[in-house]
């Protein structure tokens, strides 16, 4: 941002934003400016309301307090498409095109809201549209329709609709989901070339170093609150703000690679390429996981951690291999993976919640002896005592700790090999974290199991962890022991 639009009154004013869902406050009195010519960001893990605050300001969420001025006047409440036409324009996540008309009448579209009449026969607004597709980079594509459009031009045309009325104000959700390293760079042009216009630019993305290299100045968020509000590169420096991304010091504890013997590792995941539709999700990704070790691979939420353990787990198509003990497991069945020893916990828990804690972990061991499904149950008690306090609870009333704890053990009844952790601290309080630390630690100290566990916060995942892959932006960036974590790749984390 230069210094004279600095001096101008801002173009936009959130006072005391406040959005509940319920009992759920998502946005708890946020206050910020906004003015022309400036991008600012909203940065935060997942869940810590960034999503909403914007909805909330763009009327697609109706605020439950608080004030959003615009040149004056109070909008907020007002419907999205009265607020679109006082000078907001919106880029949003997901793309939905007109898919039978070309791309040059989706612009047309969005350049008369209000009207349809003469769409096809004013020449003045065919340049128009032409001159918008020509300024997002879709000129040799404005006559194609959006099926036949590769990913990263359908996320063009969406910045392409969000400025076709020439907006003062335009929020862009996260603009760099699904994108290459490349791609990235080009619309990070494209938004800048927003500010240079004149145009306030409000953006949220997980992507945090791309944020951090486009704003100029950016607020960070936890649980709905702001934590604090500056320059990106005092913002990533706050402790606050590394602790709520990265969970506080690091601390490891890691064995040797060499003192894993196999001769093949138990788990290769070789040059994988996943595709939601034309979005890539994970790009020639390669990790391999030994007998007995412990892997962690940390990324921040959208890295793709989920995709990788999802596609490990044979629920998503991909190319390249994944083999467990040489052998590959292409074409095999997403039960057969499991019952032969991969097991995931998903991030997503997936408890039957109105089954006690006993019945959800005989589930898990439906398929063991009686006598061994008792040991194992007995084993598991150990591991996590609360289980044992709660076996005649309905899953659906335990705490979010004592759920994560029910989840993980329904998994190990299955007796895995390789157990798969998809983000298991995700919500948690500090108390629980430390339970949840304790029996990873005495899984690691006591038994031969394999784990591999996806994780955001790094010092919950570093201290279990014999190896670390950092995952960012669909790709491996990083791999190295836990100790090397924090001085080559802890500082470029964020």
């Amino acid at each position: 941002m230069d210094a004279v639009s600095s001096n101008f009154a801002p173009t936009l004013e959130v006072r005391g934003l406040t959005k509940r869902f319920g009992g759920l406050t998502a946005v708890k009195n946020l206050s910020f400016d906004l003015r022309a010519g400036e991008i600012f960001g909203l940065i935060g893990p997942n869940g810590s309301g960034k999503s909403t605050a914007m909805k909330s300001i763009m009327g697609i969420e109706r605020p439950t307090a608080g004030e959003v001025v615009f040149q004056g006047e109070n909008v907020a409440g007002l419907p999205a498409h009265k607020i679109a036409r006082k000078g907001f324009g919106m880029v949003f996540q997901h793309s939905r095109p007109l898919n039978r008309q070309t791309v040059l009448e989706n612009i047309m579209v969005a350049l008369l809201p209000d009207s349809l009449l003469a769409l096809f026969h004013d020449r003045a607004l065919v340049e128009r549209a032409e001159a918008i597709a020509e300024r997002v980079g879709l000129g040799a594509v404005m006559r194609r329709k959006p099926p036949t459009l590769p990913f990263a031009d359908l996320r063009r045309l969406e910045l392409a609709k969000a400025i076709a009325r020439d907006p003062k104000v335009v929020l862009v959700d996260e603009p760099f989901a699904g994108l290459t390293l490349a791609e990235v760079g080009t619309f990070s042009e494209l938004i800048a070339g927003f500010r240079d216009e004149g145009r306030a630019v409000l953006l949220v993305d997980h992507n945090v170093k791309s944020v951090a290299a486009l704003v100029d100045r950016v607020l960070a968020m936890y649980l709905g609150e702001e934590i604090c509000t500056g320059a990106a590169s005092e913002v990533m420096k706050n402790e606050t703000v590394r602790r709520v991304y990265l969970g506080g010091a690091i601390e490891t504890s890691a064995r040797p690679e060499t003192s894993f013997h196999d001769k093949v590792p138990l788990l290769q995941v070789e040059n994988v390429n996943v595709f939601y539709g034309k979005a890539q999700a994970l790009e020639n990704v390669s990790i391999h996981v030994h007998e007995s070790e412990f892997v962690s691979v940390v990324g921040l939420n959208g890295a793709g951690k989920t995709t990788l353990f999802n596609t490990i787990s044979g629920l998503l198509p991909y190319t390249g291999a994944i083999k467990r003990g040489g052998e590959a497991l292409r074409g095999t069945s997403a039960a057969k993976i499991a019952r032969d020893g991969i097991v995931q916990c998903p991030e997503s828990r997936e408890l039957f919640g109105e089954m006690t804690v006993r019945e959800n972990l005989d589930l898990g061991g439906y398929h063991l002896a009686d006598d061994v499904r008792d040991k194992q149950i007995e084993w598991l008690f150990d591991l996590f005592p609360i289980l044992r306090e709660r076996h005649g609870q309905l899953a659906q009333t335990l705490s979010g700790g004592e759920q994560q704890m029910l989840a993980i053990g329904r998994a190990l009844m299955m007796q895995p090999k390789i157990l798969i952790l998809d983000e298991p601290t995700l919500g948690l309080a500090p108390v629980i974290l430390e339970q949840l630390s304790k029996a990873l630690e005495k899984l690691r100290q006591t038994s031969s199991i394999t784990v591999l566990l996806g994780e955001q916060n790094v010092t919950f995942a570093l201290p279990h962890a014999d190896r670390v892959y950092v995952l960012e932006h669909a790709r491996i960036v990083w791999e190295g022991d836990p100790a090397r974590f924090a001085a080559e790749a802890g500082e470029g984390y964020l």
